[in-house]
């Protein structure tokens, strides 16, 4: 499916990860309306393409609002939710529902509406504790945390409305994702500790925690190439960089960019509840079936993030 004057709704579209979908959105000529409530999302995420977007601050809870916005929309990517475990550990009801009930609002108004596409933003979450790595779109689904249960339920949901109404929905499972715009997760959380103290490091955890990063801009063009491979609808895809790497490698080349050598690192064996140990991803349905090859290597990753990181905290000061 062509992108060029298509009609595009992003749910969540001023957070991290979505409002880099919509920049390149923009720049494939879609006509393009953003919905977002700002509780975590930034309008400063969309200066890129701000000028050539519709947006519109309204709540995917809203089940009136949605419906409105759905309407007369071709493809619909919805990227709104809570996105945060240890939040929806401590809030379950907002995380159930703005993750579940807003996603039915969602799903039910693009099937009143004929949507062509949904371009559905899960979570790696929905796995659990891996049973193998690894982990492909097979795994059992096991989730552990109330943020896993939600993105699962959506899923389900999207499924079987592809199944009875004839929806065409896609599923896109997120490992782990970092970059420009990132407002938390463990390396921000990491790299903000070292800014603020130079000389010591306390980490979450025994440092053996592995997870699959992959940069924003290679996240967000994997939703592009699902969005424009008809061969998608109705499948799961799991997204990562495929370069696992343990916390404690993490560590070590956070402190190799930043040139800190003698910083004592303080690894506290436990972390918040729902925190998955392993967290490996196989891509190769993905790279198969939508093309997706990452082209940001996890090195010039990370270096890009301290970059940015660095330009806020000078505008900070």
């Amino acid at each position: 499916m062509q992108l060029k004057n298509k009609k595009v709704l992003v749910t969540g579209g001023a957070g991290f990860i979505p409002s880099h979908v919509t920049d390149l959105l923009v720049e494939k000529g879609a006509i393009v309306t953003v919905i977002d409530n700002l509780k975590t999302g930034s309008l400063k995420n969309l200066e890129k393409s701000k000028d050539r977007i519709d947006f519109y601050k309204i709540d995917v809870r809203d089940y009136k609002k949605v419906k409105s916005m759905v309407r007369e929309q071709d493809i619909v990517f919805h990227c709104a939710a809570n996105a945060d475990v240890p939040y929806s550990v401590k809030h379950p009801k907002y995380d159930f529902d703005t993750n579940t009930i807003g996603g039915f609002n969602i799903l039910k108004s693009c099937v009143d509406f004929d949507v062509k596409k949904v371009i559905f933003a899960s979570s790696a979450a929905v796995y659990g504790e891996a049973k193998y790595v690894p982990i492909d779109e097979k795994h059992p689904l096991n989730p552990c945390s109330p943020y896993g249960a939600s993105k699962l339920a959506t899923e389900s949901l999207g499924f079987a409305y592809y199944k009875t109404y004839g929806l065409p929905f896609v599923t896109i499972r997120i490992f782990n994702t970092y970059g420009e715009r990132q407002p938390r997760y463990v390396m921000y959380d990491l790299l903000k500790k070292l800014y603020k103290d130079p000389t010591k490091l306390e980490v979450l955890g025994t440092g053996e925690q592995t997870r699959d990063y992959c940069y924003v801009t290679d996240t967000a063009r994997a939703f592009i190439l699902a969005a424009e491979n008809d061969n998608a609808v109705g499948d799961v895809f799991n997204l990562a960089g495929g370069n696992p790497i343990s916390i404690k490698q993490l560590v070590k080349l956070l402190l190799e960019i930043l040139k800190l050598k003698d910083v004592k690192v303080h690894y506290t064996g436990k972390s918040w509840k729902g925190d998955i140990v392993k967290l490996v991803a196989d891509v190769s349905k993905t790279k198969q079936i939508l093309g997706f090859e990452p082209k940001v290597s996890f090195t010039e990753g990370v270096q890009r993030l301290h970059n940015w990181l660095m330009k806020q905290e000078e505008k900070a000061i």
